[in-house]
């Protein structure tokens, strides 16, 4: 490794270094636990445990050293009879089980400093009335080790403490080990030195962990224990870590104390905010004095998980049972649900008032050794499944199959875990009790529903009227010139919202500088950007998903996270969204009159006195929180509102997010923060971005006010006819849709949790600023200081509010979305445009040097982070002529990701001719490819894009399609609108794109915000793994977008096996976003591209991938900075339209693109006139320029130049009022490696695709894959048997191309539990059989394949009550069929294009975002069926008569199934196509099919007793579709018509 090793203790990361932060850091994983129901502990628990971390290894990652893995455990019962056994040999004699404990402590390997810490733990074991009986040292292999992880292996011991005299109960025993572990730590404080490498896995009487930094087949060898036949339990909790880095973290090793976690935590920050903010509130009868002893409850540099472990051990030490506290802290999504009953919504509406969620994507399993359990979040994001076997044992893993030895005969219940819910095995009473009556029996402890009654208050249920006094207008100018308001505000974003009630909308990305760079004075919202998920968790899909979504929250002072239920409850306010209206503001403003002096409220002023001799910006703030904390404690305030309502001339605002996140911060400090709630007044906070500021940074609740104010303003004066009250509210609401978007862009679903949870990045504030007012925010550009910040504010003010006779009363033209000439600089201006388009139609090199060194001059203007870095010219300068040629410079640039779809077809074929011209490559972008461009045009040239972009929409990703990639492209993330989905209109969807697409003409195509198969980083390596089965000659490449930790990202993409990694910058286009993404999100490509390249590097890992940049590349010195910062190849997408005509419009997403680049309009096409010389005429140029300057720095080849950092000084703006405060330094840091490694892109990926198991089906059928002859054959098959079919089916496309084989050529049979993506792409004339289950993405890309599985013949289950299949099955299948004898999971059918497909039953959101084909589910649905379905039908056979309220009718209709019309023939072709009818035949057709393919009871069922269960079915129509479908119908008739008439 390199030289940070020397750095790395036992917490596995090195210090902050360069723009890493270890804090950064990410992982995922498989999971689960194996329990004897009957609490019979054996030692075949044990191995049975092992084996199967062993089968989850693909769901671990191994990086450059090939022996260390990313952690892996158990956690299980105290093994007495073992441990009596061990210190018998010491003839010493243990108390029973119960009386003792048993604590694993990770040791450092220094005999002094171990020594030091054996004597803290004695000295507090003895203060806390405890004695130790004896200490262990724990045997170990240590030769199965990475030379990695040797390095900082710690030394193992267990200690042997004996239950104390005082000490009654087993649980008062475990809450004193509590306290001694925490006073253990504290004890440490005291040193100087440091102890990072030194933990205590776990302390306890009835568990404990084994766990560590080995691969998970060589855990069962490290720790010898295992090997002895008395080492039992009744259970074991297992995990096999995948995380993004390669550092030997063996403290992040899973599981914790009472958990592993699959998945990630996306609101930690605010999460442990909280907690800490309780200190000084919290009180606990059970804890007692103790109570003051567990701070901090999170220890030092935890993950997300480990956090999480801490604060559900501070609830169950406090007396909370585990179970109840796992559903406090990841509730179900109750509030707009419902089908759940009362009583367990009012527990959760309850404890909403007592603790925020821990939200994001979570699949944990938990144990206190007395029980046992898993639960999942609320939307069901990671896979559990689970099986219940003849002899009371229960095995819960992330896959089936996980213990291939378990035959089927002997399981009587094969089931998963849903979204939500709980399973729970309860070890003393001997059984598993369900979820059902698990939350029956909490939320029947109290009167939950009776005390919300006595303690909620409606805020709309209080009377108050408001009369409002109008402001004079010019009044109101000053105060929104102050605020910083501009043209541009009122007319992109307030007209649009109050008419539209939607967050604006705009395309082709940002191209302005920086709030840091800029010249003009700024908001402090704007040197924020919002962060997203991507790859390590997914964001959410708010609209089509609303039903996980929640913005309601409460007002008024947190209740005490124990002893809740003595006494009566406290009040609190329920608020539907934390967005206020000015009335509902007032009602606040006087509380304590509405509620009887209940709650009281009293307005803070932040504004600050002009005069700067009076008090500094600084002073003000810290004279607001000592104002707010004598409040709070003197006056007995429970609301404190915030208000800027102060300005005029003598009094200017102070930033409201600066108050309210040195506010919120100080509060928790003080430990004052749960007793108020902070509401703000503020004119200055308008947009969506603002708003999620306020509430990100604390803020409960916001009024903005001077938005409210324009509106009446732009209604008065435009003569608008809209009521003032409707306006108010599609204000109001657009900003509440757009607060949404925000929160489920990073995965989360509730307000609560995103309050005070900081997701955002900033970028150019000085870290002392960041330090003391947003603690806890990345910021890895230090710059402005609060001098700064507070002399943007005055300007702003000055102007405002100077008296001037010629002054003419207007507001700024603003100028961000577009070029205005007084406005905010832009790089695409119509100088810059003119220039590059006439020197490549010109072919003049030397209008092109004008054109680039307007571009990269930054003398005037400052527009990016690059014009702030100086080239030295340290190397001899070299002849041109030795540098290597422009025909080779070329091949590292490639066009970006622009699917024909957004743009035209003229403007995309003409950048594929030119790409492939050069050798360089296109990039099909989302929308598929037109398989006539696969084959060369008259001339020679080809269209053929050499990039397949396979995005969450995965509109026309055939086997074919993948099969003629050279490049795939995973894309995670679009640099103008991360974590964002999109939707293609029905007007662009004509003939052409439909086909392509496989969609139909004039319906709308959604892109779901996530991946559907990919909600972790182990979910990206199994999409990679699929894709290279599918055409191992192409290289795998995953696109993400610049933002902080991005590196860690890529490193764990790296460990993915992915080829190629495209860091994407925010400057990128798009063809239609919301104007807060284009604005607000992502970041700058030089501090995401160098991130990466400094983690890759630091994990040894840079050499196995090509790291490519893009998102505002535009010269040839962006190409040099680029490479220098770490990159080797380089994308264009907004220069390469501009090169081919675009002008730069920005409006792609209306359709009306004048010169014909971003339409589907034929006549605006007409006018398109770019030519791919034009292309090719702009990248030989810019490989010019590149040859030009790497013959100034001495560069004969490429690769010499890549990561060279030294090469880069930095330019001190000097001049700029706050640029010279920037410092880009982080970006160039100097990241030692070791020689061996390369620093650029130079090696291959080991894919392990030699061992598939394609390679056996490819080599027993190639005479049937060369010359169609039919062929059956017979393998068994298990979960590591992963992505079968898919290599197969790339050999057929490759040689068939669509049409693949003849039915029925091949045709398998497999026995078993398939492994993941089984059938994958699986092509035409491929039959596959399954008799056993299988695990999750089946038929993922179905290409005409036949997949049948249903139950073993042996097993004793009920097909239509067990599941067959797991989540996400058949998501984006194009074409072919699938019957499943069993009931399928979570997303069934999700966008699915033309298979069909029949399922005894399915989870939540089943058929979402399907776009056609034929669904029969014979069984119950999940929730939000259908949600964004807009083409095919599906038939649900509702016997229970419950579908109607699972379904989500917000596109689709529902109809009974009717007989066909009377038409006088009925063919095949006619029930295929015409799905508006015929579909009792259809339906029939279906089920007997399914029967001849599954034998399936059910089916046979419906079949035998048809005219009585034919009424049960209903049909779902997609609006859109229907009515598509019967325009063409009405044009066909017509057509017949008119015949008819000819023919008279």
């Amino acid at each position: 490794m390199s030289d940070i090793d020397k750095s790395i203790s036992l917490t596995g990361f090195p210090e902050k270094q360069g723009l890493y932060n270890p804090k950064d850091e990410k992982d995922a994983c498989g999971f689960g636990f194996i329990a004897n129901i009957d609490n019979i502990a054996k030692h075949e628990i044990i191995h049975q445990a092992l084996e199967i971390v062993h089968n989850l290894d693909h769901r671990g990652a191994v990086g450059a050293d090939p022996l260390a893995g990313d952690g892996a455990g158990i956690l299980i019962q105290i093994p007495n009879e073992f441990f009596s056994l061990e210190l018998q040999k010491n003839k010493i004699i243990l108390p029973n089980i119960g009386k003792y404990a048993v604590g694993m402590i990770f040791f450092p390997k220094d005999k002094d400093k171990r020594q030091k810490l054996i004597n803290i733990i004695e000295k507090v074991v003895d203060e806390e009335g405890q004695k130790i009986i004896y200490w262990r040292d724990v045997p170990v292999d240590s030769s199965v080790l990475g030379e990695t992880v040797k390095s900082n292996e710690p030394c193992i011991k267990q200690v042997f403490i004996d239950m104390g005299d005082e000490i009654s109960t087993e649980n008062e025993f475990e809450r004193k080990l509590y306290i001694i572990r925490k006073q253990i730590f504290r004890a440490l404080q005291i040193y100087e030195q440091k102890f990072d490498d030194f933990y205590i896995p776990s302390l306890s009487t009835r568990t404990i962990v084994y766990k560590g930094m080995v691969l998970a087949p060589n855990l069962s060898k490290y720790y010898l224990d295992f090997q002895d036949k008395s080492f039992k339990s009744a259970m074991a909790m297992f995990h096999q870590r995948f995380s993004t880095n390669t550092f030997p973290s063996w403290k992040l090793a899973q599981p914790f104390r009472y958990l592993c976690h699959n998945g990630e935590i996306n609101t930690v920050n605010g999460n442990i905010n909280w907690i800490n903010s309780r200190k000084n509130s919290t009180k606990s009868k059970i804890l007692g004095n103790d109570i003051d002893k567990i701070w901090p409850v999170i220890e030092d540099n935890p993950s997300d998980s480990s956090a999480f472990d801490n604060a559900l051990e501070m609830l169950i030490m406090g007396g909370y049972s585990i179970t109840h506290a796992m559903m406090l802290m990841v509730p179900e999504a109750w509030n707009k649900n419902e089908i759940m009953h009362d009583k367990r919504k009012s527990f959760y509406e309850f404890f909403a008032g007592i603790m925020e969620p821990w939200d994001g994507p979570a699949a944990m399993a938990f144990s206190d050794g007395r029980k046992i359990a898993a639960t999942l979040d609320r939307n069901g994001l990671r896979p559990a499944r689970y099986i219940v076997t003849n002899d009371n044992t229960l095995i819960m893993a992330s896959e089936v199959g996980v213990l291939p030895s378990i035959k089927d005969e002997n399981i009587k219940l094969k089931w998963r875990l849903q979204p939500g819910k709980m399973l729970l095995v309860d070890l003393e009473e001997k059984r598993i009790i369900s979820d059902d009556e698990l939350k029956e029996t909490i939320s029947s402890e109290f009167p939950y529903k009776e005390w919300i009654q006595k303690s909620r208050i409606s805020l709309s249920s209080l009377n108050f009227n408001l009369n409002e006094n109008d402001k004079n207008r010019e009044n109101l100018f000053k105060i929104q010139n102050s605020f910083g308001y501009s043209k541009e505000d009122i007319k992109f974003f307030l007209e649009p919202m109050m008419i539209e009630g939607q967050d604006p909308i705009g395309s082709m990305g940002r191209d302005i500088p920086l709030a840091s760079l800029s010249d003009k004075s700024r908001l402090l919202y704007d040197y924020f950007f919002q962060k997203f998920a991507q790859v390590t968790n997914p964001p959410i899909d708010p609209i089509r998903e609303e039903i996980v979504m929640s913005l309601k929250s409460y007002i008024g002072p947190k209740l005490n996270i124990f002893d809740y239920g003595q006494g009566t409850p406290q009040k609190l306010i329920e608020i539907e969204h934390p967005v206020l209206s000015n009335l509902e503001l007032n009602k606040f403003k006087n509380i304590e009159k509405l509620t009887k002096s209940y709650f009281k409220s009293q307005v803070l002023d932040i504004s600050c006195k002009t005069k700067p001799s009076v008090i500094s910006l600084e002073e003000r703030i810290n004279q607001i929180c000592e104002q707010a904390e004598d409040i709070i404690n003197n006056k007995g305030i429970s609301i404190l509102i915030l208000s800027d309502k102060g300005v005029d001339k003598n009094h200017y605002a102070i930033p409201a997010l600066l108050v309210v996140s040195a506010l919120h911060h100080f509060l928790i400090k003080k430990g004052l923060r749960t007793k108020v709630s902070l509401i703000v007044e503020t004119g200055e906070a308008r947009r969506v971005h603002d708003i999620c500021l306020l509430s990100g940074y604390g803020a409960e609740a916001i009024n903005p006010y001077l938005g409210y104010a324009t509106i009446s303003d732009i209604i008065k004066e435009s003569g608008i006819k809209l009521p003032e009250t409707e306006a108010y509210e599609k204000y109001t609401k657009s900003i509440c849709k757009g607060i949404l978007k925000v929160m489920s862009k990073m995965g989360i679903s509730t307000i609560q949790s995103y309050c005070g949870a900081q997701i955002f990045d900033a970028v150019g504030l000085s870290d002392n600023i960041v330090d003391k007012y947003f603690t806890g925010t990345s910021n890895k550009v230090n710059g402005i200081s609060i001098k700064e910040i507070e002399q943007e504010v005055k300007s702003r003010h000055y102007l405002a509010f100077t008296e001037k006779e010629d002054q003419n009363i207007d507001l700024d033209v603003g100028g961000d979305l577009a070029y205005r000439v007084t406005g905010e600089e832009h790089v695409w201006k119509p100088e810059t445009i003119t220039l590059l388009q006439h020197s490549v139609r010109s072919s003049d090199y030397s209008l092109f040097k004008k054109y680039s060194n307007l571009i990269d001059d930054q003398t005037k203007k400052l527009k990016n982070l690059r014009g702030l870095f100086k080239i030295k010219k340290i190397n001899k300068p070299i002849k041109i002529e030795e540098v290597e040629p422009v025909s080779e410079i070329v091949k590292r640039f490639s066009t970006g990701a622009m699917s024909l779809g957004s743009i035209s077809k003229e403007a995309h074929s003409t950048l594929a001719i030119a790409m492939n011209r050069l050798g360089g490559r296109s990039n099909t972008g989302e929308g598929g490819e037109d398989p006539v461009r696969y084959k060369k045009l008259t001339n020679g040239d080809t269209m053929r894009s050499k990039i397949k972009q396979v995005a969450s929409g995965r509109f026309g990703v055939t086997t074919e399609y993948l099969a003629n990639a050279d490049d795939i492209q995973i894309k995670m993330a679009q640099g103008a609108k991360p974590g964002e989905g999109g939707q293609l209109p029905g007007h662009k969807v004509d003939k052409y794109i439909a086909s392509i697409r496989h969609s139909t003409p004039g319906v709308g195509l959604i892109s779901p915000p996530p991946h559907h198969d990919i909600y972790s980083i182990e979910d990206l390596a199994q999409l990679i793994f699929d894709l290279k089965n599918v055409n191992p000659k192409a290289r795998i490449s995953v696109k993400l977008v610049s933002e902080f930790g991005v590196g860690t990202v890529a490193a764990g993409v790296s460990k993915a096996h992915a080829d190629h990694v495209t860091i994407s910058g925010h400057d990128g286009g798009t063809g239609a976003s919301p104007l807060t993404s284009v604005l607000n999100a992502g970041g700058p490509w030089e501090l995401g591209l160098a991130e990466t390249h400094q983690t890759l590097l630091m994990n040894d890992l840079r050499g196995r991938i090509s790291v490519q940049v893009d998102g505002g590349l535009r010269t040839g010195r962006d190409v040099v900075i680029g490479a220098l910062l770490g990159a080797d190849e380089f994308g264009f997408a907004t220069s390469a339209l501009i090169a081919e005509g675009c002008i730069m419009m920005r409006k792609c997403h209306l359709n009306t693109c004048p010169v014909g680049v971003a339409t589907q309009d034929p006549e605006l096409r007409k006018n398109f006139s770019g030519l791919p010389e034009h292309i090719v005429n702009f990248f030989t140029f810019l490989a010019s320029e590149v040859r030009e300057l790497m013959a100034e720095l001495g560069f004969k080849n490429f690769n010499e130049m890549i990561g060279q950092r030294q090469i880069l000084d930095l330019n001190e703006a000097n001049n700029h009022w706050k640029a010279n405060n920037l410092d880009l330094s982080k970006l160039i840091t100097d990241i030692n490696v070791d020689k061996k490694f390369k620093i650029y892109s130079s090696e291959q990926q080991n894919h392990g695709l030699e061992n598939v198991l394609d390679t056996k089906i490819i080599s027993k059928s190639k005479k049937s894959i060369r010359s169609k002859d039919k062929t059956s054959l017979k393998f068994n098959i298990v979960n590591t048997d992963r992505s079968v079919g898919a290599m197969l089916s790339g050999k057929i496309a490759k040689l068939y191309g669509h049409k693949g084989l003849p039915k029925d050529t091949i045709n398998i049979q497999f026995t078993g539990s398939a492994g993941q993506s089984f059938g994958a792409w699986l092509s035409n004339g491929v039959n596959f059989q399954l008799e056993g289950d299988a695990n999750d993405y089946v038929g993922k890309g179905l290409s005409g394949g036949i997949i049948s599985i249903f139950p073993n013949a042996k097993t004793k289950i009920e097909p239509n009550k067990n599941i067959i299949v797991g989540n996400t099955v058949l998501y984006g299948a194009i074409s072919g069929e699938c019957f499943f004898s069993g009931i399928a999971g979570e997303r069934f059918a999700v966008r699915n294009s033309g298979s069909t497909a029949v399922v005894e039953g399915c989870g939540d959101h089943g058929c979402e975002y399907m776009t056609g084909g034929v669904v029969v589910i014979l069984g119950d649905t999940g929730r939000n069926f259908a949600a964004g379905m807009s083409g095919g039908i599906a038939y649900i056979f509702d016997e229970n008569k419950n579908f109607q309220k699972n379904c989500n009718l917000g596109m689709v209709s529902l109809e009974k199934v009717s007989n066909s019309k009377n038409y006088r023939k009925i063919n095949s072709n006619k029930i295929k196509n015409e799905l508006l009818d015929f579909d009792k035949e259809r339906l029939k057709i279906l089920i007997n099919k399914h029967v001849k393919n599954t034998s399936s009871p059910i089916g046979k069922r419906i079949i035998k007793n048809w005219p009585d269960l034919l009424g049960n079915f209903i049909k779902v129509v997609p609006n859109d579709f229907r009515r598509v479908l019967k325009s063409e119908q009405k044009i066909i008739n017509n057509q017949k018509d008119l015949k008819k008439i000819s023919g008279i």
